[in-house]
């Protein structure tokens, strides 16, 4: 059996084989798959794929990508059906699942608007999309999205042509590929052109601007080495391009924080206080840290909770109570402070536990498709977030429910936000409910029997007389992220809540043990195995002492992931990722970056001899061939 013949589809080389998707029959649009082996000629033959899951609309004109072991597909034309959505296959079930967008907060980045005609590669754990036609326009902007933490950006080019993300035009060494004009009528070309891309030259210097591809549809793409090259396509008023541009890619280690404290919250390790939680008493412990860098209400009961503590063992405040051994020497073993009771009545577990993910992650668990109660969770988890006043949780709940509504289960929610008093949800509900579209279907189901009559006499009265809709003016709160609550409890919201003290050159820097631990595997085998009985840290990168400025960059990075400083500051932290054991390089890989930019006559020495001290081969080389061609001034 052989695929139908087809135009405008997707293809792509995935484990030795070809695999084929949707297209262009002549006559309607295709949603199938086929895949055939490439290796072994003789017995290669095409089979076609049984997919399951939320298959894409039929389509064509898309781009398709593979990254980390799943194909990726992105808008394209699929008639009354085109969107923007994402859809990801993965190649061992064999499953689509669209990529929901629901946990994009108003006023962070939104996906690239649909469009046809663009082209989509992948590199490192990224996807760049780049052109097409969007609504009757050939935007040029390069959208990238982050296949781990599920983010879109707009890629800003540097205005720098040496460094980071850059575009600029490539001029093959020989001839280009055109066509004489008699010859563009409709003859095929059976030309075929080669560049070799390790003789590429760029005949004009690169200028200090990035120069930017004008918008174009049906154009080509491919990734080479760490660049993506551009060729054709379409621009305005139907003229074909002949140009190449190249756009070199910048490739850092992936920032860690929310995974890093998401592990933190996973293995609860070094917790020191518990919630008593409803009326069952069930208990959840966390960590005085990061609860109270990030929600206000629960640190009021935090505070509230340890007044109490005081007041029944005044004598005894906070110390560690100490036993001689039972051996008879005098080694102290000490029995450390035990959980902080903190008793939430207003909460239960298994939504307080969701809320408390998001404390930690700033994320929640999307709801399955045709999970009735993974909504109604996140309708307890809403509520909740109500009552604590964290706005950021509570859009993304409402996000998350407003787009898990479906026939289905509209009458349940419906009759839960009328429950819990969640108005703006139960207005949804009834307002979906009322839809031209839904309305008969929803009144001829089962569950709708059932409801009280209150919401049946609501949904009537709807359908006969809609509500004026108002629109307000008011500006949506979408309350503070991890990164910004973290930075404000390093300047200065956490200092009551201090349980180290970090020892700068005898200079104290109060700290907190739990994200200390969370951040590096220095501090958490410390505190697990030789915890120092004063509270008292020396701090030192190997045998060097940074200096105040470098340590507190250091801690920075540690609390919220910042990785701007001075580049003096580099030279002290380039190490600093082997030695305090951070989740990956990425600390280093900036400060790489920041020096090479920034060395200059008269720092060049200094870097030289922290780069051979560290060894850091790269950074010498740089700082070598500085000082030969400098070599009077320096």
């Amino acid at each position: 059996r052989l695929p139908v013949a087809r135009s405008a589809h997707g293809a792509t080389v995935y484990s030795d084989k070809l695999w084929i998707f949707a297209g262009y029959d002549g006559n309607a649009r295709l949603n199938d798959m086929w895949t055939i082996g490439l290796q072994d000629r003789e017995l290669t033959c095409w089979e076609e794929i049984e997919q399951s899951g939320e298959i894409p609309p039929s389509c064509c004109n898309f781009p398709v990508a593979v990254c980390k072991d799943k194909m990726f597909v992105f808008s394209g034309q699929s008639g009354a059906k085109i969107t923007n959505n994402l859809f990801q296959f993965e190649f061992k079930e064999k499953i689509w699942t669209r990529i929901p967008t629901e946990h994009l907060l108003r006023g962070s980045p939104p996906p690239p608007q649909r469009r046809y005609g663009h082209t989509m590669v992948a590199f490192d754990r990224h996807l760049y999309v780049f052109g097409g036609a969007a609504d009757n326009t050939l935007p040029n902007e390069l959208h990238c999205y982050d296949v781990d933490s599920q983010t879109w950006e707009v890629i800003q080019p540097s205005p720098d042509s040496e460094v980071k993300q850059v575009a600029e035009r490539v001029s093959a060494p020989d001839e280009a590929p055109s066509l004489p004009l008699e010859e563009r009528g409709l003859k095929k070309s059976w030309d075929v052109f080669g560049l070799d891309f390790s003789i590429t030259t760029i005949k004009q210097p690169p200028t200090a601007d990035s120069e930017l591809p004008s918008g174009r549809l049906f154009h080509a793409a491919a990734v080479i080495s760490d660049a993506m090259y551009i060729f054709g396509g379409t621009v305005d008023n139907n003229i074909r391009s002949g140009e190449m541009y190249r756009f070199q890619f910048s490739c850092y280690p992936k920032c860690t924080l929310h995974e890093d404290y998401g592990r933190l919250w996973e293995n609860r390790q070094f917790s020191d206080l518990e919630f008593v939680l409803g009326e069952k008493e069930e208990r959840v412990r966390g960590h005085t840290a990061i609860v109270t860098a990030r929600c206000k209400w629960l640190k009021k009961k935090i505070i509230q909770a340890r007044e109490r503590l005081k007041q029944v063992n005044i004598e005894d405040e906070g110390h560690a109570t100490c036993q001689k051994d039972g051996i008879g020497g005098n080694v102290k073993l000490c029995r450390l402070q035990p959980l902080l009771e903190v008793p939430i009545r207003e909460a239960e577990a298994q939504p307080f536990e969701v809320l408390m993910q998001f404390l930690y992650t700033d994320k929640i668990k999307y709801p399955r498709k045709g999970h009735v109660q993974d909504v109604l969770l996140i309708m307890d988890v809403y509520k909740l977030a109500l009552n604590f006043k964290l706005s950021r949780l509570e859009q993304l709940c409402l996000q998350y429910i407003e787009a898990s509504v479906d026939l289905q289960n509209v009458l349940i929610v419906c009759e839960n936000a009328n429950k819990l008093q969640l108005d703006q949800l139960k207005e949804h509900c009834l307002n979906f409910v009322v839809k031209e579209s839904h309305f008969n279907q929803v009144i001829m189901m089962k569950e709708f029997e059932h409801l009280s009559s209150s919401l049946i006499v609501e949904i009537v009265r709807r359908k006969q007389q809609p509500p004026v809709r108002t629109h307000s003016d008011q500006p949506l709160d979408i309350g503070t992220s991890l990164i910004q609550d973290m930075k404000a409890y390093l300047e200065g919201a956490g200092t009551e809540f201090c349980d180290i003290i970090l020892l700068l050159d005898g200079h104290p820097r109060p700290a907190h043990k739990a994200i200390l631990a969370a951040r590096s595997s220095y501090f958490e085998a410390m505190f697990r195995s030789f915890m120092p009985e004063d509270g008292q840290v020396n701090i030192s990168i190997g045998e060097m002492v940074p200096s105040k400025q470098a340590f507190e960059s250091m801690l920075r990075y540690i609390y919220y992931g910042e990785v701007n400083m001075p580049p003096e500051d580099s030279l002290y932290l380039f190490a600093a990722p082997y030695y305090y054991g951070f989740s990956n390089n990425r600390l280093q890989a900036y400060c790489k970056q920041n020096l090479e930019m920034n060395v200059t006559v008269e720092n060049v020495l200094q870097i030289l001899e922290a780069a051979d001290k560290t060894q850091a081969l790269d950074m010498k080389r740089h700082c070598l061939h500085i000082i030969v061609h400098q070599f009077t001034k320096v």
